[in-house]
Order: structure tokens, then sequence, then C-alpha cells
């Protein structure tokens, strides 16, 4: 594993974030400190240009913001044993980066990294941690703020403020991730409009060894590509063999998200692959200043196969812990 740098007092960046109002299960800047300073099993190390959050010795989830051309993304996510399901920028895909956010704004593709395309620029983080209490698990995080720019122009043509929360939940032995964006036009700017492929959105690619013999289903009960496929449902499930391993990948659509239920974009050849998306490319979505578009997702991990009553267990408590 290598070397960790653990995140000091000096090395967090005394501008902090505003909160965004979309969660309350999060402790502000100074409780972070404190709970670092604690020495609480959950929290955060730098790692090699990348952010690792972990529960004591085990590592839940690397995020990678330095040496990206295009876009910061969650590099890998484990389950409660330490298997990693997430595979980034394979051969046939480059720009498939493990777990990202990608969409096109004002017709500037921010997801296929050819000809030109958009790029989500890192600009800085706040970090935080939330030290679990009796109705909330212990969790560590970050924000992060973004800008999306036109290569072609340097022109700043969305900001972003994200929020990247991960934790253990004992009670339903799963690792269970929240990625929060708030979403704004730049400054000056009346509106933006998003639009995109069947498969733009939160999207992830998964281990090699997890593209052959797996299954989708959904919320709905509908199983397979077939059925899950451009459908919508609250939350969507795929479950194969990591490296012989079963595991259970879960992704949530939050309630209030716009469009809720998620249209998900699931397929199985010639890769496994599971987007939750907003359906650009049946319908675009304008935002307009004032009004940012705030999209709350999860995905919760186990190892083995769980049941469709164990997801949906998991998906309300997530929402729970989400408000």
């Amino acid at each position: 594993m290598a070397r960790e740098k653990r995140i000091s007092v000096l090395s967090v960046l005394t501008i902090f974030l505003p909160i965004m109002a979309v969660s309350s299960c999060v402790t502000p800047l100074a409780g972070k400190l404190a709970a670092l300073a604690a020495g609480q099993s959950t929290g955060i190390v730098a790692v090699n240009g990348a952010l690792v959050v972990r529960a004591g010795d085990r590592w839940l989830l690397r995020y990678r913001y330095e040496g990206v051309p295009y876009k910061p993304y969650v590099q890998e996510l484990f389950t409660p044993a330490g298997v990693n399901i997430l595979r980034d920028a394979p051969a046939d895909h480059l720009h498939h980066h493990a777990l990202m956010f990608a969409v096109a704004v004002e017709g500037v593709n921010f997801w296929e990294e050819q000809q030109q395309p958009g790029r989500q620029r890192h600009l800085s983080f706040a970090h935080y941690v939330k030290a679990g209490d009796g109705n909330n698990p212990e969790a560590a995080g970050f924000d992060e703020q973004l800008e999306w720019v036109n290569p072609r122009t340097d022109e700043v043509l969305a900001t972003e403020l994200r929020r990247i929360l991960v934790c253990r939940m004992k009670e339903q032995n799963a690792t269970v991730l929240k990625w929060v964006g708030k979403l704004s036009p730049p400054a000056g700017k009346d509106s933006i409009t998003l639009t995109g492929s069947p498969y733009f959105g939160l999207g992830m690619r998964f281990l090699e060894s997890m593209d052959t013999g797996g299954q989708f289903h959904s919320s709905t009960g509908q199983t397979g590509v077939e059925n899950t496929n451009d459908k919508r449902a609250k939350w969507c499930a795929y479950v194969a063999k990591a490296d012989g391993k079963a595991v259970t990948v879960a992704m949530f659509d939050y309630p209030d998200n716009v469009r809720h239920p998620a249209t998900w974009f699931t397929m199985e050849k010639p890769f496994a692959y599971l987007s939750a998306t907003l359906a650009l490319h049946k319908e675009p979505l304008k935002i307009t200043a004032g009004e940012p578009l705030v999209l709350r997702y999860g995905v919760a991990l186990w190892d083995g196969r769980v049941s469709p009553e164990q997801i949906e267990k998991a998906y309300s408590r997530w929402v729970d812990w989400s408000r």
C-alpha cells in the first residue's frame, strides 16, 4: 500500500466551502479536526494525489483528483471485506473512470475524452468528518469545488460543489457512499442546458471479472438488462463475482432528485455498466441562475449476494441518512 500522509490542521484549507443545504448529517470543519485529533476510526488520508477514506486499517474509498486531465472521480470503492469493485480507464474505453459523474453542458461533452472534451477542473477541498451518533453511522468525506470548463475557450460553463461521504453501515453490513452535486450556471450567466447520451450521469465501470455472469435487478422487481435498461426505478443493483468473490452493488436515487425515479442505463455485453441518468437524451434539462441543480445519489456494496429486501432496507436507511 502506498505511503500515507494523515491530513493535518495545516493541510486543511482555512476557507471552508459552505455546507450545501442538502444534508444535516455532517459536522462542520472544526468537528472534523477534533475527530482527527481524537483518532476516530474513520478518517481521511492523502495518498499519491488522491484522498483515501478509511475505517481503521481498511480503505473504503479512493478519490483521485491530481494528475487527471479531465475529471476527478472515485477510483476505488471497497466492500466491507476489502474487495474493490471498480475499474479505471480500461483499454476499450479509456474515459470510463471507475465511478464518475459527467454530462454535456451547453453542447460541450464532459463524458467522452476525445475531440476536445470538457474538463471538470478541481479548485479546492474542504475536509470534514462526521463522528457517528445514535442516529447516523460514523462517516468521513469532503467537499470539493469544481469548474466545468470549455477547453476551446477556457470559458467556465458551470460551477459545482461536490460532496463525497462514505461509511461502513454496520447494521446493513455494507459500505455506503453518498454523492451530492450542486451544479449552477457561472456568475453572469442566466442559465445553462444539460444534454447527453443515454448513459450520461453517475456511471460505474466494474472490474473485468464482473463483466460476465452477473445480473441486474431493480426496485420494481424486474431483472436483466432487457427489463432494467432505460427503465425508471428508485434503485438498481448488480450481482456478480469480483475476482471469484460474490458481491452486490446497488445505486440509489434520492426521492427529491429532479426526474425521480432515475432512468437507468444497464448493459452486460461486451462489458457490464451501470448509470443513474436524468434521461437527457430524451429531454434536455435547463438550470437557471439562483436555482442550482442538486443531485443526491448513493452506492451500497455488500460481500456476497443480498436480497432485494435487504437492498430496500439499505435504501431507506440511506435516504434517512441523506436528509
